[in-house]
């Protein structure tokens, strides 16, 4: 049986939703790779009581390790330490070696800003040097230093105390894996394999249905945790199983693909983004825009996207490589004058129209250069729009060469934000199936 760990996100700012938690999860995939069991993750605010009331339930909940990100800092609200020291039954003392190291790391502060005040940076010091008795110190990689707290009776959870910013926790989490009160709490691991699907034009529903016939046929899902998410308009289908278990979880994904053969994108986990990198990097460009080496280059006219979609398909690595640029043109006169869409073509149909977004992708192509454009056009919202030509109604199209274009409408439901995110993710499929064919 795998070890069980739990994680405690302290911060009121993190709690009222002002700061958004980048800890959990990324501790939760961290976990995941060492085989550990992830139980739960809880959030608190800055309070003694509610801090240590959740280090309570994570205990009678009888968990192997408890991780918590937060409250380390030099100001009275950042209690984390104290706290896990009583609940742990330490006395906490001030560490001078600790202090001193926090000194040297603060004194080109103090030169810096002279006028700052000097008693209340020695007290501020003084404090995130005071530890629990018995504790290990992880080394500050900013001001805080990092804690493991092991029970003093060997009943109860070891405790890793890590600071709040996510550059600071993250390589302090390798110095935690080296010590050997946490190695010892996470003796018990188990080789969980973990597998991404990833589908794209059904709802949830008809994923649940086929778990459901997969069931019906035999597949042995209790020996399989499967769990389905709807992101971006993509199904997200994750399957968590031990080695022995392999040959069940093929035999659900042999399901899906008799199922969903027209929908299923990606059997690896790779994102549709990556996939139009992949394609891009890797497709035969015909050098009209510019792409070598077996490359093509790519550049997106987007009106009611306002350049998102340039964003997506510049996030990973080596997008230099292949994206030229983008035009973001809302107005009738910017269509015409940045991307070159007639204005007669306009007037016979409107702006938001099959033929607009193809001229719009045209455009993209041959002003900024590139062997593939996209052209984005719609009624976003939060006004407009008529019964003809809905709130949600988006024209996209891509064109690979002046006579081949790959054309869609769609209508998305939701505020402003939705449609224009929904349209980026539908925009992304469009691209992967022209550069596919």
């Amino acid at each position: 049986m795998s070890a069980r760990a739990g994680i405690v996100v302290t911060g009121t700012e993190v709690l009222t939703g002002r700061v958004s938690d980048r800890n959990g999860p990324w501790l939760a995939d961290r976990l995941h790779e060492l085989g550990v069991e992830l139980a739960l993750i809880v959030i608190v605010g800055d309070r003694p009581h509610d801090i240590q009331a959740a280090l309570r339930f994570m205990a009678d909940q009888r968990m192997d390790v408890v991780l918590t990100s937060g409250g380390l800092g030099p100001t009275a609200d950042d209690l984390t330490a104290e706290v896990v020291g009583r609940f742990q039954g330490r006395e906490m003392v001030l560490d001078e070696e600790l202090q001193e190291r926090i000194a040297a790391i603060l004194a080109p502060l103090a030169k810096r800003w002279p006028n700052l005040d000097q008693a209340a940076i020695r007290a501020g010091n003084r404090k995130q040097a005071t530890v629990p008795d018995g504790a290990t110190v992880l080394a500050p990689v900013g001001t805080a230093p990092g804690l493991v707290v092991p029970p003093t009776n060997d009943r109860g959870p070891t405790i890793v105390v890590l600071p709040g910013p996510p550059r600071e926790l993250q390589p302090m989490w390798a110095q935690a894996l080296r010590q050997d009160a946490l190695r010892t709490a996470l003796k018990d691991t188990v080789d969980y394999r973990q597998r991404t699907l990833r589908l794209f034009g059904i709802p949830e529903s008809e994923i649940a249905e086929t778990l459901r016939v997969a069931e019906r046929d035999g597949v042995a899902l209790e020996r399989l945790e499967v769990t389905t998410c709807l992101k971006r308009g993509e199904i997200e289908v994750v399957t968590r199983f031990e080695p022995a278990a392999q040959h069940a979880y093929e035999a659900l994904l042999e399901v899906i693909r008799e199922r969903h053969a027209d929908t299923l994108f990606s059997e690896d986990g790779s994102s549709v983004d990556e996939q139009v990198a992949a394609l891009l990097r890797g497709a035969g460009g015909d050098g009209a825009g510019g792409g070598s080496g077996g490359s093509r280059s790519i550049a997106t006219a987007e009106s009611c996207t306002g350049g998102l979609l340039a964003a997506r398909l510049t996030e990973p690595a080596g997008a230099s490589e292949y994206f030229n640029g983008a035009i973001v043109a809302y107005s009738n006169e910017a269509k015409m004058d940045q991307a070159g869409v007639p204005a007669e073509l306009i007037e016979a149909h409107g702006a938001v129209s099959a033929e607009v977004a193809q001229a719009l992708a045209d455009g993209a192509r041959s002003r900024l250069r590139a062997d593939v454009g996209v052209g984005v056009t719609g009624i976003a919202g939060p006004g407009g729009g008529s019964e003809e030509k809905p709130v949600g109604l988006v024209w996209l199209s891509v064109a690979t060469d002046p006579a081949a274009h790959l054309t869609r409408s769609v209508h998305l439901p939701g505020t402003r934000a939705d449609v224009r995110d929904r349209a980026t993710t539908v925009a992304m499929h469009l691209i992967r199936r022209a550069l596919a064919a």
